[in-house]
């Protein structure tokens, strides 16, 4: 759609009136949903996870490999979110303090697929960066070129950091998420109460993170309100999850 149109057409849904952002929202493979971007917006989520692919020089949304009905990472979230900062002076959400991330899980070569990244990111330079007053922020994970990431003069992206990257000097700025297969932690299954050993790994994580300022996620949790609970106690800060819809109502009640 063509920027002037995007614009008329978020003021006419009320995207520049968008609610309280969950700063513990994730949502995990947005892609798949029937309003990528949007739905998660309106249900008020702070970080986004799209996977992308490299073919023919296009960088392309899927989860395996795209199909002729995949589109562009450009169409669906570039411009999106820089025409809703446009139209909502310079933010997502009208709340300051609030910084949107979009996580770009890369699944084809790391380098390759983030020098052709980064050529799209440039085109934004007002809306995407690491700076506080930006609009939002851009965080790779996969197939991560690290040190591309870390040594861009341009600070256009942030590093999806893992555990083992925890004690080795990354700011905050540089990996602002810790993130992990929830699995390779703990076995609970989301039912009842995690054995103590359990809740100590988690707890224990937790602390390593935050005590170098960054958030930790887990991909792969049980996905529901009992499990998102215990994990939210545990200090986990980003619950990854398909369900836009009944996340933003727990963490509406939990909030009251």
């Amino acid at each position: 759609m063509h920027t002037r149109l995007l614009l008329f057409s978020l003021v006419l849904t009320g995207f520049a009136c968008v609610g309280q952002p969950h700063i513990n929202a994730h949502a995990h493979n947005d892609y798949e949903h029937d309003r990528p971007l949007f739905e998660a917006i309106e249900n008020g989520f702070v970080s986004i996870e799209a996977d992308v692919h490299l073919i023919n020089g296009k960088i392309l949304v899927a989860h395996d490999h795209p199909t002729s009905r995949s589109r562009p990472l450009e169409d669906l979230y570039l411009r999106p979110l820089d025409s809703i900062c446009r139209v909502n002076g310079g933010r997502i959400y009208p709340q300051k303090d609030v910084t949107v991330m979009l996580m770009i899980d890369i699944k084809t070569d790391g380098i390759d697929t983030f020098r052709a990244l980064h050529h799209l990111l440039s085109k934004y330079p007002d809306t995407i960066g690491q700076e506080k007053h930006k609009g939002f922020r851009v965080f790779i994970s996969g197939n991560r070129a690290v040190e591309l990431i870390r040594n861009d003069p341009q600070r256009l992206s942030s590093i999806d950091g893992r555990p083992e990257d925890l004690g080795k000097g990354f700011t905050k700025e540089e990996m602002p998420v810790i993130s992990e297969n929830y699995r390779k932690i703990i076995s609970w299954n989301g039912k009842g109460s995690p054995s103590k050993e359990d809740l100590n790994k988690l707890t224990v994580l937790a602390s390593k993170v935050h005590a170098e300022d960054k958030r930790l996620r887990l991909w792969g949790i049980p996905d529901h309100e009992n499990a998102w609970n215990v994990l939210l106690e545990a200090g986990v800060d980003l619950i990854n999850t398909d369900r836009l819809k009944e996340l933003n109502e727990f963490l509406t009640t939990k909030k009251l």
